[in-house]
């Protein structure tokens, strides 16, 4: 599950590598309507008036999990950026079916760090892990935003508090690192974003990735 169309590759680029033929479920990749103006960030992507970015985005995204063997599934709803979030039931109510049809034997989430569109695909995913327990279920740390000093401690301790335990796993290389890099470069709109003045960049994408494990 990915919050945004990069999330996935950018966190699990190399377990994608590992595992083709896997299933890459995007929440908010929806188009706003057409008379949305150009955000900040769409214009720091490089889009124009009259562009529609979020079929860019798909496009990339399309592009990237090819590379990695990865079928990607977009949902409709929309980036916060372009408005209101939905109701965590309306999404948790979305991805129930994709569960019950994609029969996965393994789920992996993001930890929901920092943004409120990943903190809302957490709390939906951790409700849909309660109706459907027989899945291996693991948590992601959410590339760029794990290396804000104590995000990923904070979240771990929200998970127990739930009644969770996250065991971690070896953050040993699961898939090709150069493989990966190549479905990385694939985002080139969200690569030049991160890249302007104030923002992190994407080298963190690089660095060794972590799982736990939920019970």
């Amino acid at each position: 599950m990915s919050p945004h169309c990069d999330d996935a590759v950018l966190s699990c680029g190399e377990l994608l590598a590992a595992r083709p033929g896997a299933t890459v479920v995007t929440i908010f990749a929806g188009d706003p309507p057409p008379d949305t103006p150009l955000t900040e960030w769409d214009i720091a992507a490089g889009f124009r008036p009259g562009d529609r970015p979020m079929a860019a985005r798909r496009a990339e995204d399309g592009a990237a999990l090819a590379l990695l063997g990865a079928r990607p599934v977009w949902l409709g709803f929309l980036d916060a950026q372009y408005g209101p979030s939905p109701p965590v039931e309306a999404v948790t109510a979305a991805l129930e079916p994709l569960l019950s049809g994609v029969r996965p034997r393994c789920v992996a989430v993001p930890l929901g760090l920092f943004h409120e569109d990943h903190r809302l695909v957490h709390r939906a995913a951790l409700r849909a892990r309660a109706r459907h327990p027989g899945h291996d279920w693991l948590v992601y740390a959410d590339a760029l935003y794990r290396r804000i000093p104590g995000l990923v401690d904070a979240a771990l301790a929200g998970l127990a508090d739930a009644g969770l335990r996250a065991e971690p796993l070896e953050p040993t290389s699961h898939g090709s690192p150069a493989l990966k890099r190549r479905a990385v470069a694939c985002y080139r709109s969200q690569l030049r974003a991160l890249a302007t003045r104030g923002r992190p960049g994407h080298a963190d994408a690089f660095a060794p990735e972590r799982f736990w494990r939920l019970s």
